[in-house]
């Protein structure tokens, strides 16, 4: 069986910061792709400047820059604009993040390197889009999440509008981004041409919101924040124990039949409130009450010991401290030793899909700033000096 990596001979060129393209970038790059990441020289990728910073080096920056190869070029040179498009030539795939119309005025944008290079796949991601009434408005993960909706649905009942504490407009346009692209570059195998990818942060997380863009335009009602209950599903949320909470979800009949004979309740089987999902999540708030009652004789475990054994999908509400230990993750082998280029030893979450049963290894440890100048820029360098002479 072949261990060559899907993505293996890509080259992919990233002028990006902080997440969204990052991610992207990181993506290709466990899959195989050859990911030069193009940064400014002075700084780089503000991502290098955030916290945890362990001996002058951002392990937020390393935990989504793996596998990637780091030069520095002044975008407002015109000789690093000129090695830029040299890569161009020669690159598959370009991923930038910049508002639109940047790459343009930088005689970069696509149609400038598409001449240059007509099969290059050039994925450009932004707040809103690339056209459009909201195309020139910059965004960040908070903007977008209070614009796309999910901050209407998140929380408790009656509270304040939150945020999922998860950067979800970032990295669902990532995960949209890497999708589009390995979708293009077959294109090109097939057409020899590339094309340009428009992925906006809002399209991509109203993109995830399908149950919820479908539920306003089935019943033309705006969805509410329902804590962590669901609103055609019961039950199906957190509830308290005896010494803390836990999740537990019966998505169906047969799964509620399971919690009643838990709880030792036959009866809550012939409640007509009861009787369906649908029905069970219009009394939720009832049932809550009365499977509470139940659940304050005894403690968390006890109740996950209990669902587990009758197959009810349940889970602990875990720290990152807890669950990057569970012996689930542990078997998958995602988490995983990183060096970073200071030398300092430290530990991240790795590609999480396996391919043909493997977990993937880390190739490259992140890079410091420019640390491929000498082996990627020199040549072009003497190139391009030669070509003036």
């Amino acid at each position: 069986m072949s261990s060559q990596l899907p993505l293996e001979g890509i080259k992919v060129l990233e002028v990006c910061n902080v997440a969204a393209g990052p991610f992207c970038g990181m993506l290709l790059a466990d899959l195989g792709a050859d990911v030069v990441k193009i940064e400014n020289p002075k700084g780089g990728d503000t991502l290098r400047s955030w916290p945890p910073i362990t001996e002058g080096y951002s392990e937020n920056f390393a935990s989504l820059n793996r596998n990637k190869r780091s030069i520095t070029m002044d975008l407002k040179d015109a000789d690093d604009i000129e090695m830029l498009k040299m890569l161009a030539a020669d690159a598959d795939v370009l991923i930038e993040n910049n508002r639109p119309g940047v790459m343009d005025r930088l005689g970069i944008g696509y149609e400038a390197l598409s001449k240059i290079n007509p099969r290059l796949v050039y994925a450009s991601i932004s707040a809103y889009g690339q056209s459009g009434p909201r195309s020139a408005e910059g965004g960040f993960d908070l903007t977008v999440q209070a614009m796309s909706g999910i901050m209407s649905i998140t929380g408790e009942p009656d509270g304040a509008p939150v945020k999922c504490g998860v950067p979800l407009a970032d990295f669902s346009a990532g995960l949209y981004a890497a999708l589009s692209v390995s979708a293009a570059l077959r294109a090109v195998q097939s057409t020899g041409r590339g094309s340009h990818l428009d992925v906006p942060m809002l399209g991509a997380t109203l993109g995830i919101a399908a149950l919820q863009t479908s539920e306003f335009f089935g019943s033309g009602v705006d969805p509410k924040p329902l804590g962590s209950a669901h609103p055609r599903n019961a039950p199906y949320r957190v509830f308290r124990s005896k010494d803390g909470y836990f999740g537990m979800a019966a998505g169906n009949n047969s799964l509620w039949e399971s919690v009643c004979e838990v709880v030792s309740l036959p009866h809550l089987l012939e409640d007509d409130r009861f009787v369906s999902p649908t029905t069970r999540a219009k009394h939720q708030d009832a049932l809550l009450e009365i499977l509470e009652v139940e659940f304050a004789k005894a403690g968390t475990e006890d109740w996950l010991s209990r669902f587990r054994k009758a197959g009810v999908p349940c889970a602990p509400i875990n720290k990152y401290s807890e669950v990057l230990k569970d012996a689930q993750v542990e078997h998958m082998g995602w988490v995983q030793a990183l060096e970073l280029p200071n030398g300092v030893k430290t530990r991240t979450f790795g590609a999480p899909v396996r391919i043909s049963s493997k977990t993937q290894s880390i190739r490259l440890r992140p890079p410091a700033l420019g640390e491929h100048n000498g082996e990627i820029l020199e040549p072009l360098r003497q190139a391009l000096a030669g070509a003036k002479a």
